[in-house]
């Protein structure tokens, strides 16, 4: 009876409710709420009618439900995903609730009462996500700060090169002790930088994020935590955070040092850092393939244009020549790591990553281009001023030797930037170069008034071109006749010197038949004049030549024995002859000034480089 007399007052109540808002389903609902929450007897469940006829009763009863069972966990002050069974029973009430919607959806254009329903159900649904976010991004630091606490980071943090004490900060204040590397060797390394514990947790929170369309916050929340990690992974390299315009005011050995560090950062990122990166947003995205490459590409961008930047900032920089190595470094770098980027970077998101490094990489090729040209001006205005003591070795022609020696140690990489130019190779470059080289060296040798010493200063550094280019890459770049035609050259500045420098001492030393049988001592007085003039002219070409320089020894003493082998032939025979005229006296050798032992030793003693030595003749 008693339960009898309680049925009709639950039928009443809701004959009220439906009665005062017949018109407004939301009126009908709050009206039962105030009964609920008068008498523990008037239940929502009790005085819902189960056999209402409106199709949006079931789904009011089942997001009357989910609120109660979702509610609790929205507003819990604790993390959800502290208690295993709380996270299960969480996720299980978002998948009911993403299902409910899913499945009455169609029903709404046509029922205004189920789409007041689902948009409770929304709204539910929006605060269910904003405690998923929360617990994402929890899971991801949380999980982050007990990765770097690890044992596994001991081995592949990295630190800048700068300090050793890098842990100590300020006034010996001991702050956060950044992990000390071991070098890398090999690049075959995959970090995994959240416990695989969390990444499952991560992952099943991201399915039911992009499930309910929020897969663009799941993203967001995880790149932004992500992308904090990398920037601090290359950061500790020492690699600074620098506009391009910033890169163009540094001075050029501050940038040395950042194009070493960028070296070492790029291929750390490359090879280990973006990698583990894409298996990790793998991992936490699996099966959700569009949310992995967004949130990749969110994660690594940044990083990306860092390194790339800076690569620009260089290639669109200074054109000088002192710059090729570093910039070669760059080159050869971006062109090792390219199938890291096409492999890393290979989705849609990060095409324009893929294709910014491919434009940044050819845009090196044209500064290392460019800097060859800047080489040849630097020759051609190379100024013809002041003439190098002693026909010496001009500073233009060592600068350039060793630098095109040092260049193509890196014939494989030059050759392949020349290759990109149709219009030149770098043989040609090279050819075109030693060109230019040998055009401004003529020149500067017309500032010698003394045709010898012109002839001496294009020995030296002819001489100096041929060796460097012997036995190296730039010597088989240009070739053996390239070097056979300049090795002639050298011999033909060495024929002019002597014929400069000693054609009139011979021609002084020439005796003529006739003037021998002469009378009246007219021979004598010819052969004394002759002698004499001898005399004056060795001398003065002596001391003139002994402070000339030859660098070479060996081709130094090449010249000097070639001038004894025609000289000393010359003047024994002259002084022979001297000697066997009558005229001459008893003791014609008090008149001979140098025996031919005496010439020979001056000989020897040209192009020390310093002041003659006193003294001439015989003792």
């Amino acid at each position: 009876m008693a339960e009898n007399g309680e049925e009709k007052l639950l039928a009443m109540a809701r004959h009220i409710a439906r009665t005062l808002g017949h018109n407004d389903d939301t009126m009908a609902d709050d009206i039962l709420q105030i009964f609920s929450n008068f008498d523990g007897r008037f239940s929502r469940d009790k005085l819902t009618d189960l056999d209402d006829p409106r199709p949006s009763a079931s789904l009011q009863l089942s997001i009357n439900s989910l609120d109660r069972q979702i509610s609790q966990y929205v507003a819990s002050d604790h993390p959800i995903w502290a208690d295993s069974a709380d996270s299960s029973a969480f996720l299980d009430s978002v998948d009911e609730l993403i299902a409910t919607i899913r499945e009455w959806t169609p029903l709404a254009a046509a029922d205004k009462s189920v789409s007041t329903c689902l948009v409770r159900a929304d709204e539910l649904l929006q605060q269910s996500m904003f405690r998923l976010e929360d617990e994402f991004r929890s899971l991801m630091e949380r999980g982050g700060q007990s990765f770097e606490l690890s044992e596994s980071t001991g081995n592949l943090s990295f630190d800048s090169d700068d300090d050793e004490d890098e842990g100590v900060i300020g006034n010996g204040e001991n702050h956060h002790q950044i992990p000390v590397a071991q070098p890398i060797s090999e690049y075959d390394i995959v970090i995994d930088a959240l416990p695989s514990a969390t990444i499952n947790d991560l992952s099943e929170i991201a399915k039911r994020m992009v499930t309910a369309g929020f897969g663009k916050e799941c993203s967001h929340v995880y790149s932004s935590c992500r992308r904090e990690f990398l920037e601090e992974s290359i950061s500790r390299l020492g690699l600074q955070k620098l506009s391009i315009e910033e890169v163009h005011k540094m001075p050029w050995q501050e940038i040395e040092e950042q194009i070493e560090r960028w070296v070492k950062a790029t291929n750390l990122a490359l090879r280990i850092l973006f990698p583990s990166e894409r298996r990790l947003c793998d991992r936490v995205f699996f099966g959700l393939s569009s949310a992995a490459d967004l949130s990749f590409m969110e994660v690594c961008r940044g990083s990306s244009i860092q390194l790339l930047n800076f690569a620009d900032a260089i290639a669109i920089g200074s054109r000088s020549p002192e710059r090729l190595f570093k910039v070669l470094d760059l080159f050869e770098t971006l062109r090792d790591l390219m199938p890291e980027f096409e492999s890393v970077f290979s989705d849609q998101y990060c095409l324009v990553l893929r294709n910014e490094a491919v434009t940044i990489w050819k845009r090196l090729g044209e500064a290392i281009r460019g800097i060859f040209m800047e080489l040849e001006n630097l020759i051609r205005r190379d100024p013809a001023k002041a003439a190098v003591p002693g026909g010496g070795l001009h500073p233009i022609t060592r600068y350039v030797m060793n630098y095109l020696r040092a260049a193509c140690r890196s014939r494989q990489t030059l050759e392949q930037v020349f290759e990109k130019d149709s219009s030149s190779s770098l043989s040609v470059q090279m050819s075109w170069i030693m060109e230019l080289l040998e055009s401004n060296l003529e020149v500067k040798s017309k500032i010698y008034r003394d045709p010898a010493l012109c002839s001496v200063f294009m020995i030296n550094n002819g001489r100096y071109i041929v060796q460097k280019v012997n036995n190296s890459e730039l010597g088989s770049l240009l070739g053996e006749d390239w070097i056979r035609k300049h090795n002639a050259k050298v011999r033909q500045y060495h024929s002019n010197y002597q014929r400069s420098s000693w054609n009139k001492i011979l021609g002084i030393l020439k005796v003529e038949n006739s003037s021998s049988s002469a009378p009246n001592g007219a021979a004598a007085r010819s052969m004394k004049e002759k002698l004499k003039l001898f005399n004056l002219s060795f001398d003065e070409i002596c001391k003139t030549q002994t402070p000339w320089v030859i660098f070479d020894e060996q081709f130094r003493e090449e010249l000097k024995n070639s001038v004894i082998k025609i000289l000393l032939p010359a003047y024994g025979n002259f002084i022979g002859k001297f000697q066997n005229i009558p005229e001459i006296g008893k003791h014609p050798d008090r008149l001979i000034k140098y025996v031919v032992e005496d010439v020979e030793a001056r000989i020897n003693e040209l192009f020390q480089g310093n002041v003659a030595p006193a003294g001439g003749g015989r003792k």
